[in-house]
């Protein structure tokens, strides 16, 4: 089994601030091997898939008196009637417990939540295999981006297109249908589809609509369904009152390389295909190093964008541009950016760079780093 010992990380901080983490993450992220890797002697995993598991937790309070290890992990705990009764009594009536919990949206997106567990649980999104842990999958970057991140596709000798297929087809049919109650098939992955090929750019729901021949109301759900199953980000515009700066339009990011280089039919990755996708992966970091904050973009009505902003203080704002090719970057977008907001840091994230660096160009000092590396 691959061990991933940054989420065992994250799991084990998460559990010094709550008895219960709510895991989520999207279909095969790995959620499920990560409990596992806990290891038998110290968690019980228990599938909700199953039928029998049910009546086994007909009585949560007789279940965790006979539970003989410190962890209990309920996989797919949506599956149960009532879940959030089992979560309560866990953490309520055996406060030294600690619960894992997981599911491929957030919490409170099943109506079979009446609890959301307020003060008793943090939530933890397990984002596509990241770059520090691809010597442990035996991947390159290169695969990484082709093939994408869940470790079934990442682990697989070749890119099977039955993968994400059959992915998207079961997707649909297990998270968006059971939470959503969405009956056409056709027309959400039609949507879906659309939305991978758009991935990275900025998304525009009437757009979207008049190109698909949907409703803008359609759309709209659609959209929010990818979300809260964190199938889809949205990254919307930082603005501080500055005179042409956008203020609505988001960019939407899919969740995973691979089904954006599946969708778009790049066999094999061309040069031009990898600084869209190595942006997802820029992401994909932020998400897992700093995932209660709100990472933003920036762009103004002549055309200049950087492509990931964090507000650090009052007056500070980091500034986060993602090459492929650190020899490429331009620095006019992120120059008038900086004549608007002077104060921060400004990075260039770029693969290959084992070690970071500072350089100045036109007049800005900018730290040239890898994704190990950002702070």
């Amino acid at each position: 089994m691959i061990t991933r010992p940054f989420w065992q990380q994250r799991l084990e901080q998460a559990w010094q601030q709550a008895p219960i983490v709510w895991l989520a993450g999207v279909r095969r992220s790995g959620k499920t091997t990560l409990a596992q890797s806990l290891g038998e002697d110290r968690c019980l995993v228990v599938n909700c898939d199953l039928p029998a598991t049910e009546d086994r937790l007909r009585d949560p309070v007789l279940f965790f008196k006979n539970c003989d290890r410190p962890v209990v992990a309920f996989d797919e705990i949506h599956q149960l009637s009532d879940p959030s009764r089992v979560l309560k009594i866990a953490a309520d009536e055996f406060p030294e417990l600690r619960v894992l919990a997981t599911g491929s949206s957030t919490l409170a997106a099943s109506k079979k939540f009446r609890d959301t567990l307020t003060g008793r649980k943090r939530q933890l999104r397990l984002v596509p295999v990241l770059t520090g842990e691809l010597g442990a999958f035996g991947a390159t970057l290169e695969k990484r981006l082709y093939h994408g991140g869940l470790p079934p596709a990442l682990l697989a000798g070749r890119k099977e297109p039955g993968f994400y297929r059959e992915w998207l087809d079961s997707f649909f049919a297990r998270d968006i249908q059971r939470l959503f109650g969405f009956r056409d098939i056709n027309r959400f992955n039609a949507l879906f589809e659309y939305v991978l090929r758009q991935s990275g750019g900025q998304l525009e729901t009437s757009r979207t609509a008049t190109a698909l021949g949907i409703a803008r109301a359609t759309v709209d759900s659609h959209l929010q369904a990818l979300e809260i199953t964190q199938a889809l980000t949205l990254v919307h515009p930082f603005h501080g009152g500055g005179q042409g700066e956008l203020v609505r339009q988001p960019k939407a990011y899919a969740f995973d390389t691979g089904f954006v280089s599946f969708a778009h039919g790049w066999d094999p990755l061309r040069p031009s295909d990898r600084g869209v996708l190595w942006e997802h992966l820029v992401l994909e970091a932020f998400q897992a190093q700093w995932p209660d904050e709100t990472v933003r973009y920036w762009r103004d009505k002549a055309g200049h964008e950087v492509d990931f902003v964090r507000p650090r203080a009052r007056d500070a704002v980091d500034a986060y541009e993602c090459k492929w090719d650190p020899a490429a970057f331009d620095p006019s977008a992120l120059k008038v950016f900086r004549s608007a907001y002077p104060e921060g840091k400004n990075y260039l994230v770029s693969p290959g760079v084992d070690r970071a660096y500072v350089k100045h160009v036109a007049g800005m000092e900018i730290a040239v780093t890898g994704l190990d590396e950002i702070n």
